[in-house]
């Protein structure tokens, strides 16, 4: 899922839930770092109180006169502090060496068959380190089987602060204690992050289900607008400025909507009436042309003394009342079309009224297949009969330039409606003509009015119906109608 797609109210969720995650791994680590950095300062601390405190007993060993009996000087070093180097060890629990002032050992607690970490001899870096600060003093931190060793080194003076060799420390440093207590703490806050982060689920559920309220109901209110129906406003009383502006867009919108939904409902009406006088008028001049032809012929070649005069008459008026015929069925054909068909609704077995309406074409490549020899339903049966002939006609009309002509005509039923599908293997029907198929126009045809699917479809929709057509040009077209049973 791309985050672009993602609802508002997702996004403020998430955002929520991320800040949360941050937070927690922000203080986790900032804690981390924080122990360590006063872990680091308790050991360098630790490392100076021992310092001190072996330096205090070895300026009271050297300066008390009860102790050492050789003089303080650097060649005697390894004599001074034979026996009390190691006694001072002991009492401070560390290791530690003496060298002279050339870096050489002198001196060493260390006792054992284990080589001892301490150089024998101090580097140059370690010598310039003493010699060359302030303090007099060079502390060095290296890993040793895990385990932080920390070195000192400091000058050791004569009663006079005169330099006579160096003190070197050995400390070990032992955070075992220190990580187990730092373990079972971020343990504690882990649980403690999760309490807060289901919290944080919650609240921002809550917060974010809040914020985006109001434009979720502007969401929905818009995804029902609709050209041709009336559309509601919005009405919000506890809304943001932000969104109590786009609520009032929204009901301008609305109201323009409304505006232009009346003037194109106007104006389509008015279109469709003139097409229909144009119509109207194309299709009444038809048998008006024909009627002027054959007065205008009877006028030239009337003779009172013929003494076919009365055929001629007879043939003359024929002609006239067949014109006057058509030009009423005319203006019956679209009487029938501007009102909406009355219902006279009756049981009956639509299997038998089909084929009743199908025995008027004499077209042996018309097929009729019911599925069942009984289907009752409460229809009009003259509203029935001219679903059916309309269809089959116009199926008869799309097959006059085709071989092999088929039309099958399949009446079924399930538990609430009647299916009636007419199929043909016709020339189909073009695309720019999809759109206009069931609007009431005169055809292109010689004959005919071009009312007959937008008939069908009104008595379709009047029992609240549907009517559905598939096509494909070269290849035929499938109309089905299912309209309920009651």
């Amino acid at each position: 899922m791309k985050i672009k797609r993602l609802s508002l109210r997702i996004r403020i969720f998430l955002a929520m839930l991320l800040l949360t995650f941050l937070a927690s791994v922000l203080i986790a680590t900032v804690t981390i770092y924080q122990y360590k950095e006063q872990t680091d300062e308790y050991n360098q601390g630790r490392l100076e109180r021992k310092e001190e405190a072996v330096k205090a007993s070895i300026n009271y060993w050297l300066n008390s006169g009860r102790g050492n009996t050789f003089p303080i000087v650097e060649e005697n070093l390894k004599l001074i502090f034979r026996e009390k180097i190691h006694e001072i060890s002991d009492i401070e629990k560390l290791e530690i060496n003496i060298y002279d002032l050339d870096g050489n050992i002198a001196k060493s607690s260390h006792a054992g068959f284990v080589k001892s970490d301490a150089p024998s001899k101090l580097s140059d870096t370690i010598l310039n380190g003493v010699n060359n600060t302030i303090k007099h003093r060079y502390v060095n931190t290296k890993t040793l089987n895990q385990y932080s060793l920390q070195s000192s080194y400091s000058y050791i003076t004569d009663n006079k602060f005169k330099p006579i060799g160096i003190l070197n420390l050995q400390y070990l440093q032992d955070n075992t204690s220190h990580n187990k207590d730092l373990e079972e703490f971020l343990i504690r806050m882990a649980y403690v992050y999760m309490l807060m982060f289901l919290l944080a689920i919650g609240l921002a559920y809550f917060i974010s289900s809040y914020i985006t309220r109001s434009i979720k109901t502007v969401t929905d209110k818009m995804s029902l607008t609709r050209l041709n129906h009336r559309n509601e406003k919005i009405i919000l009383k506890d809304a943001s400025a932000e969104v109590f502006t786009l609520v009032n867009a929204f009901n301008e919108m609305v109201d323009e909507l409304e505006e232009s939904a009346i003037k194109l409902a106007k104006g389509e009406r008015e279109q469709a009436w003139r097409e229909m006088a144009k119509q109207v008028a194309h299709e009444i001049k038809n048998p008006l042309t024909p009627m002027r032809l054959t007065v205008q012929s009877f006028q030239r070649k009337f003779d009172p003394k013929d003494p076919e005069i009365h055929e001629k008459i007879n043939e003359f008026s024929k002609i006239l009342i067949q014109q006057i015929d058509t030009m009423s069925s005319i203006a019956s054909a679209f009487s029938n079309f501007a009102k909406m068909p009355t219902q006279n609704r009756e049981e009956l077995n639509v299997v038998e009224v089909v084929k009743y309406a199908l025995d008027i074409f004499t077209e042996d490549y018309i097929s009729y297949f019911p599925k069942k020899d009984v289907i009752i339903a409460k229809l009009d049966k003259t509203q029935l009969i001219r679903i059916v002939t309309n269809l089959v006609k116009n199926a008869t009309q799309a097959l006059d330039d085709v071989e092999n002509k088929k039309i099958e005509v399949t009446v079924s039923d399930d538990d609430e409606n009647v299916v009636i599908i007419v199929a043909d293997n016709g020339k189909g029907i073009l695309e720019e003509d999809k759109e206009k198929i069931f609007e009431p126009k005169f055809t292109t045809k010689s004959s005919g009015m071009g009312l007959g699917l937008g008939m069908v479809k009104n008595i379709v929709e009047a029992y609240k119906g549907t009517i559905t057509y598939t096509t494909q040009e070269n290849t035929g077209t499938v109309f089905k109608i299912i309209v309920p049973k009651k």
